[in-house]
């Protein structure tokens, strides 16, 4: 009992968004950011301008075509129809992380999730382009990328996540490459998603592990739900299987009375919930997890190392070196570059400690949208907090899903920001799933037509 307190005490430090108060870096408390500007060094076809069309209006450029993206292209030209809009993605379609869970338990099927990138451009007359970028000049104001390079008048970066594997003891590239390959985390890319839905049905039965990540992470109540539709697949599949959640969390992040009672409840024979599992080391050779008290023994895994901001963010020199999960450095109202008001970062790279879900990307992208337009006027608008909304399913056929909504408030005296009216609905039904899968597929059309 001891070692599980001190594990608690120790992780106490992480940020607690099922609390009342989120830590977030201080307003503007860097002022000294100095500029970094890169410098373009690719030669060839990628240094050459792009063969796209002559800008007809202020061009601006975003990189990354998730639901921060996507929000963000169409609302520009809502804003502004004069904007020449491009929008890159290296995918060449859209395949949702949001409902992707219920998805792996045969809820939804996967044309649910999927959408065409060149139908979300020709229906909000916006220019779509696959491609990945690779350097940026900020002095003028061009970004490289594989189809050439392209000048703008704005940059907006929304390139989601990476994995951070070294927070949990792996260094080694070799080692690491296994883990992605072997035991997939799920929450950066679609072969991710479908590889674990393949595992989760083909499991023969034993011990199948699962990990909570610490810090702030992809989605706050992602991992606990893939725990329940895990269970619901083996149990529908008459698979003998334990799952050991382990969490690196003092407890569960959000929705815990709600998790905790469904884990109880319907799968207390298949679940096993150990909090405050620090993860020191990943033995893959003994199929092992290591923590700073205990070792965990699998037949099978799905492992959630924690995150850092999409690796680009740091490549171009824009990450705050304050900042643990090496996020952008941005004016926390504004979402500009403190030393740059003509760049952007948005979703789950910038730094506030909003949640890094659909939901919050997709309407804070929406106030994005509308300060830039503002910007390009001479003009600014008043702060608007985003909105987290999110459900997460517990049981299947039907789906029975609880849910919780969120707006964020501003503490001028601690510098931080907090949750603020917040309405959380922890006792799961079908109408609650139905309602889910209602509120994906809103937000789907809201993305992709006009």
């Amino acid at each position: 009992m001891a070692n599980k307190i001190n594990r608690r005490q120790f992780l106490q430090t992480g940020i607690a968004l099922g609390g009342a108060g989120l830590t977030g870096q201080g307003v503007l408390a860097d002022n000294s950011v100095q500029k970094k500007p890169a410098t373009i060094v690719a030669s060839g076809r990628f240094s050459a301008p792009a063969a796209i069309p002559v800008k007809k209006g202020p061009r601006v450029v975003i990189v990354g075509a998730g639901w921060s993206g996507l929000t963000m292209a169409k609302y520009l030209k809502r804003q502004n129809p004069k904007f020449d809009v491009v929008l890159l993605d290296k995918n060449e379609q859209f395949v949702s992380c949001p409902i992707s869970n219920v998805w792996m338990a045969d809820q939804v099927n996967l044309e649910f999730l999927t959408h065409s990138y060149v139908e979300a451009a020709q229906n909000n007359d916006y220019l779509f382009l696959q491609a990945t970028a690779l350097e940026l000049d900020r002095d003028s104001k061009t970004l490289v990328t594989t189809l050439g390079s392209i000048r703008y008048d704005y940059l907006v970066l929304a390139p989601g996540i990476d994995y951070d594997y070294g927070r949990i003891g792996v260094e080694d590239p070799e080692q690491e490459y296994a883990l992605r390959m072997q035991y997939p985390a799920g929450f950066s890319n679609h072969s991710e998603i479908m590889a674990i839905k393949h595992k989760l049905n083909r499991f023969e039965g034993g011990t199948f592990l699962m990990t909570v990540p610490a810090g702030n992470y992809r989605c706050m109540a992602a991992p606990y739900e893939r725990a329940c539709m895990a269970a619901a697949i083996f149990r529908k599949n008459n698979v003998q299987a334990k799952i050991h959640l382990l969490d690196m969390n003092p407890d569960i992040r959000i929705k815990a009375d709600g998790f905790k009672k469904a884990f109880a409840q319907y799968y207390g024979d298949i679940i096993e919930y150990e909090s405050s599992a620090s993860i020191t080391a990943v033995n893959l050779q003994d199929k092992e997890i290591e923590t700073d008290f205990d070792s965990y023994g699998f037949d099978d895994a799905v492992i959630y190392p924690p995150v850092r901001a999409a690796s680009i963010i740091e490549d171009f020199g824009l990450s705050d070196p304050a900042s643990a999960q090496k996020e952008a450095s941005i004016d926390p109202f504004k979402y500009h570059l403190l030393d740059d008001e003509y760049i952007y970062v948005t979703g789950d790279s910038r730094s506030q400690p909003f949640s890094k879900s659909g939901n919050t990307a997709s309407s804070e992208a929406r106030y994005v949208a509308e300060v830039i337009a503002a910007h390009a006027n001479g003009k600014e608008i008043d702060w608007r907090s985003p909105q987290t909304m999110c459900f997460s399913g517990v049981r299947i056929d039907p789906l029975e899903s609880m849910s919780i909504i969120a707006f964020y408030q501003y503490d001028q005296v601690d510098k931080t920001f907090a949750f603020d009216r917040v309405h959380l609905m922890e006792q799961w039904n079908a109408r609650a799933g139905q309602a889910g899968l209602a509120w994906a597929e809103g937000l789907f059309r809201d993305m992709f037509y006009s």
